[in-house]
């Protein structure tokens, strides 16, 4: 049998529970995980909270899309992947679970170097980091304010900015500046004053910026700085971005992801992958839990008590 996190209702954390259901069968075009590593993503907690709306419940529903682990069956028509292959996956719902039957295409090969915990770390907070750069057209001389730049998306925005020859403004609190100036970027603190103190540190006109962080402060800093607001972005306020005349992609918003956005949040993780091989970007790890402790992992996502990427350990 394989273990399982699911919710049958939604709500606290609580109602998270742990089942045991058939082993997947591997099915045309798909292989079967043996899943090494789940990714806690803020997403998972706002799905089950019923905070982000979703369909009516009328089946035990799976929890988590980003994962990393073993290869363990291969269905017909599958290239490229054999038994005893490490992978990570992304998109792909019940990654918090003991094994999972996953489409090949949402698949990328691991290479030693890479551990399955960083691979589990990769898939939203990358994919969305990168899809949103692209789609603000971030590029070598821009000048990028990241708000919440120590949380994964952010952190993920920062390294690929910073690589892309953007210089790099990213909001955290003190304690993480350090950590912020490592990835290359400039820190100032959240709170009142942000405004003047970006202008204070900035080399030049802020010509783009991502809001990871959801506030009123985040918002109208940004305003305040980018002329052109067609480069501001949330990936939080997705319900209220066009009353702000600003983009949003995803975090609510009632405008579906294009094709090309789409395609770019796939591109990113084997472009991550292949960075930390290189070691060229770093996922920041948090705590590591058994998968039984699901709900541990979501309030500590949910009360922002813990940094750095928790991943659940089946």
């Amino acid at each position: 049998m394989t273990r399982a996190i699911v919710y049958t209702e939604f709500g606290s954390p609580d109602v998270l529970h742990q089942i045991e259901i058939p082993e997947p069968v591997v099915g045309s075009g798909e292989v079967v995980v043996r899943i090494e590593a789940a990714g806690v993503n803020p997403i998972d907690a706002k799905l089950r909270s019923g905070k982000r709306p979703s369909p009516p419940i009328e089946e035990p529903r799976r929890v988590g899309t980003d994962g990393a682990g073993v290869v363990t069956s291969v269905g017909p028509g599958v290239d490229g992947f054999a038994i005893g292959d490490r992978v990570a996956i992304r998109d792909t719902l019940g990654t918090y679970a003991s094994e999972l039957a996953v489409p090949s295409e949402r698949l990328t090969l691991l290479p030693d170097s890479v551990t399955a915990a960083e691979a589990a770390g990769v898939g939203i907070p990358a994919g969305t980091a990168y899809q949103s750069l692209r789609s603000l057209g971030v590029a070598e001389g821009d000048v990028l304010l990241v708000h919440a730049g120590s949380g994964s998306v952010g952190q993920a925005a920062v390294q690929f900015a910073v690589a892309w020859g953007a210089t790099v403004i990213a909001t955290g609190k003190p304690a993480r500046h350090e950590q912020l100036r490592d990835l290359g970027a400039i820190p100032v603190a959240y709170g009142d004053g942000l405004l003047e103190r970006v202008r204070e540190v900035a080399p030049g006109p802020v010509t783009v910026a991502l809001d990871g962080a959801g506030t009123d402060e985040a918002i109208e800093t940004s305003l305040a700085l980018v002329e052109d607001r067609d480069r501001i972005a949330t990936i939080v306020r997705g319900p209220d971005a066009a009353s702000f005349g600003i983009r949003a992609f995803s975090g609510g918003s009632p405008v579906p992801l294009t094709e090309q956005e789409l395609a770019w949040r796939a591109e990113a993780v084997p472009a991550t992958i292949a960075l930390i091989a290189a070691g060229d970007f770093v996922v920041e790890l948090g705590q590591e839990l058994p998968l039984d402790q699901a709900a541990r992992a979501h309030e500590l996502v949910e009360s922002h008590a813990a940094d750095g990427k928790i991943v659940l350990v089946p």
